[in-house]
């Protein structure tokens, strides 16, 4: 596939995301904020948080950075002022998928294998209090990207677009700062769901064969087994699709840093470091999209509210039109 032809598949391919994940997460959001999918507070206020979280992730990730850029080139957003608070804008919400998904697996993890601090941790007040120290700690995390751009030309006074100031690279400080950025993103968080799921696992393995020991070979109506299930099959299929979708940051990661690349590659179609990095970048999108239809696939009771949030309209019309 040559230059062009690989640039109209991003401009194709990151209208259609926005297409699907703006409707996916509202729609989300609304059936999770009414509390009705048999979920406990505490998932649920995670549920709620992550997919506000990608809801935003589409926003400004997608429409703000990729489709205003691609079908509205000098606009406001792409001044040096505001491609740079659209930076800030972009890290700060994919931080904040990606913390929050960390979260909830911990919550998860503590649920299911520590017995003893289920009662003290998985609670609401937890949850809302963990949910807002993420999103502070994102807040001031990611507000010193806005100073690592420069215009990368002035025309009548007007700084036009964004370049990485070269002490971005020098400069022992952001140094410091970049591999910071990278090892809370992705690395940490990879690694940590990846062996929180590992650990859950083998607990549920270990306990479920005690069950087993304990009640004999008929389980198929034990309770404490179904709500167990349940619970897994969330966990499990939300953390499976995040280490998918990210891997490819992580090897983007590592095929730039240990060469010493650049980790921003430049506008080049045909450049592989330009394809990957846009790879990654629509995973991550993708990544934001798709909780929506996990709750639909594993959960019965979101299935059940989703049918009535989409029948709703018709039932609206056909009581009015009955008056």
């Amino acid at each position: 596939m040559h230059g062009p032809a690989k640039g109209i598949v991003y401009a194709i391919g990151y209208p259609v995301l926005a297409v699907i994940g703006v409707p996916a997460n509202l729609v989300a959001i609304v059936i999770l904020s009414r509390g009705q999918c048999g979920l406990s507070r505490c998932v649920t206020y995670y549920l709620m948080a992550i997919a506000v979280s990608d809801f935003l992730v589409i926003i400004t990730g997608c429409i703000l950075n990729r489709i205003a850029r691609i079908y509205f080139t000098y606009s406001v957003l792409s001044t040096t002022t505001g491609c740079s608070l659209s930076a800030v804008l972009v890290y700060f919400s994919r931080d904040g998928s990606v913390w929050l998904t960390v979260a909830f697996t911990i919550d998860r993890f503590v649920s299911i294998c520590c017995q003893h601090l289920k009662t003290r941790y998985c609670l609401k007040k937890t949850a809302s209090l963990v949910i807002g120290i993420v999103c502070l700690l994102n807040a001031i995390k990611n507000v010193p990207f806005y100073f690592s751009y420069k215009p990368l030309y002035i025309v009548d006074g007007v700084a036009w677009f964004c370049d990485i100031k070269s002490a971005y690279y020098s400069s022992l400080a952001w140094r410091a700062y970049d591999w910071l950025d990278h090892i809370l993103i992705p690395f940490l968080p990879f690694f940590l769901i990846l062996l929180l799921n590992i650990l859950t696992m083998r607990h549920i393995l270990a306990s479920n064969q005690a069950r087993r020991r304990l009640h004999g070979t008929d389980n198929d109506r034990d309770p404490e087994l179904a709500s167990r299930k349940r619970s897994i099959a969330l966990l499990f299929t939300i953390s499976l699709s995040f280490l998918v979708l990210w891997i490819i940051q992580v090897i983007h990661f590592l095929y730039v840093r240990i060469p010493g690349k650049a980790y921003f590659a430049g506008l080049d179609f045909n450049d592989p470091d330009y394809i990957l990095q846009e790879a990654t970048n629509l995973l991550q999108i993708i990544s934001s999209c798709n909780n929506v239809f996990i709750y639909t696939i594993v959960q019965k009771k979101f299935r059940m509210e989703l049918k009535k949030l989409l029948i709703f309209p018709i039932d609206a019309v056909t009581s009015c039109s009955k008056e």
